[in-house]
């Protein structure tokens, strides 16, 4: 109750009609009980657990066909930090140790180690503030944290992000395949097809640790700003969490064989793909010439499309998520939809950014025959053809199938409707304003 309700010791002391002293001795002895008397260890730890259990027991086919490979099957293990946050400390040294410059505010890190289903198969740390990713792998890897060395073999892959391209070296040296998105090469808009494809792989596989860290967040002990008397306990508290996870839990992700097999495929055959439609707008400068585009509000030869389809042509549901929010810019009319003069089925878009006021992004769109055939946006990685990129996805959930839905909302509510704008000031008023203070004010 104290992990997953997060109540004080003063509301668990009512409810159980005890004082909060015996609420204190009560936590403190399951909690020293768990740890040490075999439950944590028979479901937490590279010891609980071997290599070859985890590759037959906790490994997604998608994984093994996208990452590995599937006749030698190696481990595939996805690495992430997550965050518990402290009280400010006391102890000066401690308070600028624990201080993060990327959060602003104290924490604490634990490692997070789990399998493609998000099976917990260690956590390691907590780590203090001012350590990133990369400097706590390289600590794990070289102080051999419950033996890691030895479990993982050579052509193991580690699913990372960016935070962790400063381990890199250290991995590659320990024979460990490191899998990470790609980064944008300097001076760069835009990432090439190929690694933008190569990112989509990595993503598809990597989300699974961000939902292992929210899991977690769920017992909301966890989530709370905890006192620095708490810090000594932070790491056997996750590790009692991500014991019960592993127990009782079902797996995040388990998927079907025949079905991951069959996405993976897919997806391996797309990444080796270029994006024709690139070379054909850059060709023809088709992002600079306006006089060959003209709006419209009538496509009705554009395909229709059902969510298994949809789903299918993205290969996942990230973008198909934020599909609404993208579309409500069309619905209010701020949202250009153009097709061009001459060359039947291809039409262009001006989409806003979801982060940047000040940005658009043009796309792209090219469909015939019951069919979409190509996509491209200029967006950092709108070159890919392993799926889409969300401003596409929006159009084509737009077009192909929530227009066609009418008894179905679509975009969804501004609530800027239910709070004020000190920005919309009336222009008589303030231009009467700067006469009446005088040229020299």
């Amino acid at each position: 109750m104290k992990l997953r309700g997060g109540e004080s010791n003063r509301i668990l002391s009512t409810l159980f009609n005890i004082s909060k002293s015996s609420v204190h001795r009560g936590v403190k002895s399951i909690r020293t009980v768990l740890m040490n008397g075999g439950f944590v260890a028979e479901n937490l730890g590279f010891g609980h657990v071997t290599r070859e259990q985890i590759i037959q027991e906790h490994t997604r086919p998608l994984a093994q066909m996208i990452l590995g490979d599937t006749v030698s099957q190696p481990a595939i293990l996805v690495l992430d930090g997550t965050y518990i946050y402290i009280h400010k400390s006391g102890n000066f040294k401690f308070q600028r140790q624990s201080f993060s410059l990327h959060k602003g505010r104290p924490l604490v890190k634990p490692m997070i180690i789990v399998s493609t289903t998000g099976y917990f198969v260690s956590v390691l740390g907590p780590y203090i503030a001012r350590n990133n990713d990369a400097t706590i792998l390289n600590h794990i890897m070289h102080s051999n944290l419950e033996d890691i060395r030895s479990w993982v073999q050579e052509e193991d892959i580690f699913v990372v992000d960016r935070g962790f391209r400063d381990s890199l070296d250290c991995l590659e040296q320990m024979g460990i395949n490191a899998k990470m998105p790609s980064f944008l090469n300097k001076g760069d808009k835009q990432m090439s097809t190929e690694n933008a494809n190569t990112s989509r792989l990595v993503t598809k596989i990597r989300w699974v640790v961000e939902s292992a860290n929210a899991r977690i967040k769920q017992w909301r002990y966890l989530r709370h700003i905890l006192p620095s008397s708490q810090i000594p306990y932070i790491g056997d508290f996750v590790r009692i969490v991500c014991a019960i996870c592993n127990r009782y839990l079902k797996p995040l992700a388990s998927g079907d064989t025949e079905e991951d097999q069959a996405l993976g495929a897919k997806m391996v055959f797309l990444s080796k793909q270029v994006n024709t439609l690139q070379h054909h707008v850059e060709e023809n400068h088709l992002d600079r010439r306006s006089v060959c585009w003209k709006e419209t509000d009538d496509l009705l030869d554009f395909p229709n499309m059902d969510e298994e389809q949809l789903r299918a042509i993205t290969c996942g549901v990230y973008q198909l998520r934020l599909s609404p929010s993208y579309a409500q810019e069309h619905i209010e009319g701020d949202c250009s939809i153009q097709v061009h003069r001459e060359e039947p089925g291809l039409l262009r878009v001006k989409l806003q950014s979801r982060h940047v006021s000040s940005r658009s992004y043009l796309l792209w769109i090219q469909y015939g025959e019951g069919e979409v055939k190509a996509w491209y946006c200029k967006c950092r990685a709108g070159a890919r053809v392993v799926g889409m990129c969300s401003h596409v996805a929006a159009i084509l959930w737009y077009l192909g199938h929530a227009r066609h839905q009418r008894d179905e909302k679509l975009g969804v509510r501004d609530w800027g409707e239910f709070v004020d704008d000190a920005t919309l000031v009336d222009d008589s008023d303030s231009s009467s304003e700067s006469d009446e203070s005088g040229p020299e004010e």
